[in-house]
């Protein structure tokens, strides 16, 4: 499917109100396109809608225009360079980015990495920044939000009236 056809789609679902799926086709695109600065920043714009700061910060850290509060959750998030590197999800070298803005955020990214690991670190090989990543595969830790907390406490209902449907039902089967 076209660039185009897929951001509008996007736009269709943010227009009726599927943001969820928006989010995941941009997210889709930004790792097909990820020189597209234009689709940073519209992810952004979603990860807005949901309170997320962070992840606003972290798809708008390449643009000069950025939120400072937003960049510096971001920045707290993913709290060191290897980090930031996976979590920017750039391919080639900085010079494919469309902005010297970009560029400069792209190389001060890479260069405290290298700093950080005393080797070279390399947006097209992962396993060259890995390391700088901690001894977990996991990504960082999140703080709680309201919605987050809401939500689970949601699943964990549902699971607890399944389960004591399931428990009823076995009573009357075996009386």
């Amino acid at each position: 499917m076209p660039l185009s056809e897929t951001v509008a789609r996007a736009e269709a679902d943010l227009a009726a109100g599927r943001i969820p799926v928006a989010r995941q086709r941009l997210r889709g695109l930004v790792s097909s396109f990820p020189h597209d600065l234009t689709l940073r920043r519209r992810l952004a714009e979603v990860y807005r809608l949901y309170g997320d700061a962070a992840e606003a910060g972290r798809w708008m850290y390449l643009e000069e225009d950025r939120n400072a509060e937003e960049t510096a959750a971001f920045e707290a998030r993913y709290g060191s360079p290897g980090w930031r590197m996976k979590a920017l999800a750039w391919q080639g070298p900085e010079a494919k980015a469309a902005t010297a803005f970009a560029r400069g955020q792209l190389a001060a990214v890479r260069t405290a990495c290298t700093e950080e690991l005393g080797r070279p670190a390399d947006w097209d090989d992962p396993a060259s920044y890995g390391n700088g990543l901690g001894n977990t595969h996991e990504t960082p830790t999140r703080p709680w939000t309201v919605k987050g907390a809401l939500a689970g406490a949601g699943c964990l209902a549902a699971a607890l009236v399944f389960l004591a449907i399931w428990v009823n039902g076995l009573v009357a089967l075996f009386g």
